[in-house]
């Protein structure tokens, strides 16, 4: 092997920089060319891509959101589509492939590798936390924190005018961000795509945990199957007769800023594991990490099913709050 690409794919993920720093430099360490792809599949149908070297890469590791830029393709997702990246990578003669981003792009590369028989390694990159075969996926540590510091300045609000906030957070398919917000912010009570919302037993918990001072927070996860924060606070409005009732939505926030210490470092190890991983020859695998300890998963077992990862995790740390 004498060239490798690496792209970004999927929602932007704080980390990412720090993830692609590490497999330029640890390539180049082990005497490969490394080519970075632009905008992800979409990049690579086109030809995007570019030989990193050192200098392209530093001063990024503090960087969030990805220099390589990321998007989503519809056309990467037929037989034509893969075709022309395909071309793209005989052209530039790689032979293996570094995919950071979540389940979408680890079963498009796995398409990729199938048709062109070329090694890819996966590298966990989403803010959800909801891949499975590892503990932690980058940029879920810097989400997680933005969300308690934005939740945090909320219940000043909430407090100085007796206020029930609703608050929304990123998570359709998984109530990570949420319920791990709430218990570090100390929220009143959390909803979750995991559990079914019952807003009559909601508005009983929230009545029962004010006890006449009337300042709660509650987060919400999008996904949650009563709706959002706002379409909860509306149903929930007539059942909270006297209450100052407001909602926020964090929305995209979350995504972006300096990815923390936790996610630099997590990056920066799945990186180098990653060109490790080609190096030695495996392929369709996702790297992962559990107790400290850098695995790899098979691709096909990185479902992001909310009955699979976060289920049980979800279940025994939501005892821990009350869920209406």
């Amino acid at each position: 092997m004498k060239a490798i690409g690496v792209l970004t794919s999927g929602g932007d993920a704080p980390g990412m920089n720090a993830c692609v720093r590490a497999v330029v430099k640890s390539g180049i360490a082990a005497g490969l060319k490394v080519f970075g792809i632009q905008d992800g599949y979409q990049g690579l149908i086109e030809g995007r891509m570019a030989e990193l070297t050192y200098l392209d890469v530093n001063n990024i590791i503090q960087l969030g959101g990805t220099i390589l830029g990321t998007a989503r393709s519809k056309e990467f997702m037929t037989v034509e589509g893969r075709k022309k990246a395909i071309d793209s990578l005989n052209e530039n003669h790689i032979e293996g492939l570094v995919l950071i981003g979540g389940d979408g792009t680890f079963a498009g590369g796995a398409a990729l590798s199938k048709e062109m028989n070329i090694p890819v390694i996966g590298i966990p990159g989403t803010i959800d936390n909801d891949i499975s075969g590892t503990e932690f996926t980058i940029g879920y540590d810097t989400c997680l924190n933005t969300v308690i510091d934005a939740v945090d300045k909320i219940r000043d609000t909430a407090t100085s005018h007796h206020r029930v906030f609703f608050v929304e957070v990123m998570g359709r398919n998984s109530g990570y961000i949420a319920l791990n917000a709430a218990i570090a912010s100390g929220a009143e009570s959390v909803l979750i795509p995991e559990q079914v919302t019952d807003i009559v037993a909601l508005a009983d918990s929230i009545k029962h945990q004010n006890k006449g001072v009337r300042s709660s927070i509650i987060i919400v996860a999008e996904g949650d199957d009563g709706g959002g924060a706002l379409e909860i606070m509306q149903k929930i409005s007539p059942l909270l007769p006297g209450y100052d009732l407001r909602h926020s939505v964090l929305g995209h926030i979350q995504r972006g800023g300096k990815p923390s210490a936790t996610d630099r470092i997590l990056a920066t190890r799945m990186g180098a594991f990653a060109v490790d991983q080609l190096l030695k020859g495996r392929n369709n695998v996702v790297v992962g990490v559990v107790s400290d300890e850098l695995i790899t998963t098979p691709i096909g077992a990185t479902s992001t099913s909310s009955a699979d990862k976060s289920a049980e995790k979800l279940s025994l740390l939501g005892a821990m709050l009350t869920k209406g």
